[in-house]
């Protein structure tokens, strides 16, 4: 029967109905083409072999939200009405999955086992996140930058890999792999970036290195490889790494080209170079000697005080390996080659000065010293014992856990601050010098950082800058009625300081450190009220946190020593969160029975709105946006989960505060906080 559209209706009841001619029939090939174009709407555009990889993969990342767009099964990647995230198309393959979307998001799991169907795709990075397993022999096979750096990667190297003819860059830096590698880079010469470093490798270097004749970055740090390194002689190499590893032998004169060149922490040769090697002594001599005049970095003003602690004692420090301080053995051979005091290089090519065997292994013997510090000051001990009036009682700062902390005054006006430890809490100065050069290698903005150091024998103290405004336990419990009190702003932004740093030493250093005493008297606050955590570095002497922590900050898994885990220094951090939002200690024993323990007795109330109003800190006389306590409440109650496994890690924290600044700074261009009497229900944060 035909439409409304195609008959006509009689004007009248009494009038015959008369039907529209036929329509004639399309001709055969504009038919074809219209049923083709409705066929096409209704058939993926995206080749099925990569749809199903993509389904693979998000399955066995566990069906993560963050990826949105991404289906457990079917879905079409590159239709037009169907966005993935991260993924990028040309046509109906699948050609990119990059690292603006896709790095940093958390992603947990594995790869899943089909991506060589992913044959198209060119770029895959999914650096940063939380993905771990074996990496799967079957990867995209024509990739052409393979990110995969900052994961939880363990096994080796797939040798899937060396099939990758057009592969340019291969980053699998700081993850578990392990093992030597296999001799398998003969057939990828396009690599020109390969970093491996932060990582359990070792062996010697696989002599299919040479066959890399475009490799121009190369980064092997903080592994532990061993044996010589002459295979990377000929490289092409602009920047190289070594740090950190096992190597011996000597440094091929090769290298002297190099721009940037890091070689220290390994066990270089010295003297006379066999035959055919004469040449690499002077070289590695040059390269050292650059290393030891480098450039020295400032340190940045911090402050050091205990309280709220006990007695510990304990010996040798556990010393870890950090990322990203390269400038404590980088080397600018071009910048070097310019220093009359080394030679220069000009178009005549004029020969370098060389020097004696004798003097490179007096530099070769001083740059393996691990115990010498860099970029700090040598204090003497009767320097600092004058500047603190002989240890007296009145400049006592604190008594923590490993030692006492004093201030010290110079007739200059400078103020320090002064940790002396007892002197059997070490071996001896190599020792204790062991420590100073692990503390001295964590660097943040958030991090108290350490600027001298004494190792006069029985006398071993540290040195850091002072601040008046102490700790954060000052200002939240020590504060008389005419202190002014911490805003909400700053508070939020004391939470969101620290638990930066406390990223950093999970998430940054590798392998990660443990802090093991987070508390309020360990957080500075400088002279505009950030926060800098202080104690880092010191975890091996907290073997009883019952003693160092004290009461209240305790982890439920810790019932004995070894159940002290990562997860539990974010514990703490919640305990910390706790101050901030209540103003409360946290173990109070003033306070009656079931309000003694502030996790105890506030943790039952944190999703309650009008509790949460009640426990804010008085202080606050309820100046705080309205939502501002129940958003900060939902943050600090996943850390103080008592399950380690539920609690999130310092990144996801560190985001989560992130967002409430941002509400705070978005609601502040909307016109500021309300009064109390203007606050409603609607405002947010």
């Amino acid at each position: 029967m035909l439409s409304a559209e195609t008959r006509r209706c009689s004007p009248g009841r009494g009038m015959a109905r008369r039907r529209r001619p036929p329509l004639p029939l399309a001709p055969p090939l504009v038919g074809l083409a219209v049923l083709l174009s409705v066929a096409a709407t209704t058939v993926a555009k995206t080749d099925q072999p990569d749809v199903t990889a993509l389904n693979v993969m998000f399955n066995s990342m566990n069906k993560p939200s963050k990826l949105s767009g991404w289906k457990e099964s079917g879905g079409d990647p590159c239709g037009d009405d169907d966005s993935w995230k991260g993924i990028e198309c040309s046509g109906s393959s699948v050609t990119e999955m990059y690292s603006s979307n896709l790095s940093g998001l958390g992603l947990s799991g594995t790869l899943g086992y089909q991506l060589s169907s992913l044959k198209s795709v060119t770029k895959f990075d999914v650096s940063k996140n939380n993905l771990n397993g074996e990496i799967p022999y079957q990867l995209p096979p024509n990739v052409v930058q393979l990110n995969l750096y900052g994961n939880s990667f363990t096994g080796g190297v797939p040798y899937s890999i060396s099939q990758m003819v057009d592969l340019e860059t291969l980053n699998l830096g700081k993850n578990r792999l392990n093992g030597q590698l296999t001799d398998m880079f003969s057939q990828v010469p396009k690599l020109s970036t390969l970093d491996l470093s932060f990582n359990r490798f070792s062996g010697n270097l696989p002599q299919s290195f040479r066959y890399l004749i475009n490799l121009k970055t190369l980064n092997l740090e903080s592994n532990q490889f061993s044996g010589h390194i002459d295979v990377l002689a000929k490289l092409p190499l602009e920047d190289l790494n070594l740090q950190n590893n096992k190597f011996t032998g000597w440094i091929p004169s090769k290298l002297k080209d190099v721009d940037n060149l890091q070689i220290g922490g390994n066990s270089w040769s010295s003297g006379s170079a066999p035959p055919g090697m004469e040449k690499g002594s002077s070289a590695g001599a040059l390269i050292l000697l650059s290393v030891l005049k480098r450039n020295k970095s400032s340190p940045v003003s911090s402050h050091y005080y205990t309280d709220e602690s006990g007695h510990n004692r304990s010996s040798t420090p556990l010393v870890d390996d950090f990322k990203g301080h390269k400038e404590s053995s980088t080397i600018n051979m071009k910048s070097m080659e310019q220093s009359s005091s080394i030679g220069s290089r000009t178009p005549s090519a004029v020969p370098r000065k060389s020097i004696s065997d004798n003097e490179f292994e007096n530099k070769l013997n001083y740059s393996r010293r691990s115990s010498e510090p860099i970029s700090l000051m040598a204090y003497v001990s009767s320097d600092l014992e004058a500047a603190t009036g002989n240890f007296h009682s009145s400049r006592l700062l604190g008594q923590g856990t490993i030692g006492q902390v004093y201030k010290a005054k110079y007739a200059d006006g400078q103020v320090l601050v002064v940790k002396k430890f007892d002197p059997l809490s070490f071996s001896g100065s190599s020792d204790f010098m062991d420590l100073v050069n692990g503390i001295s290698k964590l660097r943040h903005a958030n991090i108290a950082e350490l600027v001298g150091y004494c190792s006069d024998p029985g006398h071993y103290m540290l040195v850091y800058d002072y601040h008046m405004n102490g700790s954060l336990y000052d200002f939240l419990h020590l504060s008389d009625d005419y202190s002014k009190p911490l805003t909400w702003d700053t508070r939020v932004r004391i939470a969101l300081g620290t638990a930066r740093a406390l990223e950093y030493l999970h998430e940054v250093c590798s392998p990660p450190v443990i802090h093991k005493n987070i508390k309020a008297s360990n957080v500075l606050l400088d002279a505009d009220l950030n926060p800098q955590l202080s104690d880092c570095g010191f975890s091996y002497f907290y073997e009883d946190t019952n003693e160092s922590l004290g009461p209240g900050y305790n982890p439920p898994e810790c019932t004995r020593s070894s159940g002290y885990v990562l997860k539990s220094d974010v514990y703490c951090f919640g305990v910390v969160m706790l101050q901030l939002l209540t103003g409360r200690k946290p173990y109070d024993s003033s306070k009656p029975r079931m309000e003694q323990s502030l996790v105890n007795y506030v943790t039952p109330q944190l999703h309650d709105i009008d509790a949460l109003g009640a426990l804010a800190d008085p202080a606050l006389r309820g100046l705080y946006p309205p939502k501002a306590l129940s958003r900060f409440a939902d943050v600090l109650s996943r850390c103080v989960q008592s399950d380690p496994e539920f609690r999130p890690s310092m990144s996801e924290v560190v985001q989560s505060l992130l967002q409430c600044v941002q509400r705070a700074t978005s609601n502040k261009r909307m016109g500021g906080l309300r009064s109390v009497s203007q606050r409603s229900d609607d405002s947010d944060w």
